[in-house]
């Protein structure tokens, strides 16, 4: 089956309800020999174009991740980049902002991490946790420590809102190209990714006691991304929701839509005027009598 990226995409400006989009769809793939084949294809195209991205260098590429825990958004950055050259492509999670950054504005610490031209960059989370594990636990919001008259829950996330979508705009305008990512996942399907967290001894230390907590918050959870999702997914910075209880499934939808995003871009190898291709035949005669 052919994956249409379109499947996916949150249009602009249309309010979505996450319970009418699958956290699981019919498998692009018959067997696991068939997967390893069309990952393993994809993941050599993927890497031609990274090649080509950094040799044009005329774009930067931002893939941002977001999804509940256990989503998969580790595993999917791990082997859908997989064929990527490292000095082409920079990674960067996001975990609790320090003192440091919560003395900036909220768009500061993710700013600092954007890929120059030529460059893939990955946020593994992003600046949209303002907006969404902040609006679930707003005393967080209350101890960041801004004016009261800055915490007004009537404007502040709309406000939000409106900041992401300008900086979007603007690095859209300045060649960046943004895909955003979120990992779709069903709360029993995080149950069963959790019990194996505690079952299976090496990986206890993905677990703790906050990890159930927040799952006690999956209701607010999913209408933070709901608002989020639907304010912030626009026509030049998308947001595909990814049905991820399937991660095989969920790495080939991905990898397609990197891919197709990749081809979109009007790139090119530089071109090399008549008198360098003189210049190199003249080096190539004196390299091979060296």
């Amino acid at each position: 089956m052919k994956i249409d990226s379109d499947d996916f995409r949150v249009r602009e400006g249309k309010k979505i309800k996450l319970k009418k989009w699958p956290t699981e769809v019919t498998p692009y793939y018959s067997s696991e020999k068939e997967l390893k084949k069309t990952l393993s294809d994809r993941t050599e195209e993927l890497s031609d174009l990274q090649s080509l991205l950094y040799a044009s260098n005329r774009y930067a590429v931002l893939l941002i991740f977001q999804g509940m825990d256990a989503a998969g958004k580790d595993s999917a950055i791990k082997h859908v980049m997989s064929g990527v050259d490292p000095q082409g492509c920079q990674v960067f999670s996001f975990k609790q902002p320090s003192q440091e950054e919560l003395e900036h504005d909220f768009l500061w610490r993710t700013t600092r991490c954007l890929p120059e031209r030529g460059r893939i960059g990955i946020f593994n989370r992003s600046y949209y946790e303002e907006v969404l594990v902040v609006r679930v636990h707003p005393e967080l919001l209350r101890n960041e420590g801004f004016p009261d008259e800055a915490l007004d829950d009537k404007t502040i996330w709309r406000d939000r809102y409106e900041s992401i979508r300008n900086l979007e705009a603007h690095l859209h305008r300045n060649a960046t190209q943004i895909v955003k990512f979120f990992l779709h996942l069903s709360k029993e399907e995080q149950r069963k990714r959790f019990l194996a967290r505690i079952d299976e001894p090496d990986k206890n230390w993905k677990f703790s006691k906050a990890d159930l907590e927040e799952r006690e918050r999956w209701r607010d959870y999913m209408k933070a991304y709901e608002a989020c999702l639907s304010a912030t997914s626009t026509t030049h910075s998308p947001w595909y929701v990814v049905p991820a209880d399937d991660k095989k499934n969920a790495r080939l939808i991905i990898s397609r839509i990197i891919l197709d995003t990749l081809k979109s871009l009007k790139m090119e190898y530089p071109k090399v005027s008549a008198e360098h291709r003189k210049e190199l035949g003249l080096l190539r005669k004196l390299l091979a009598k060296s």
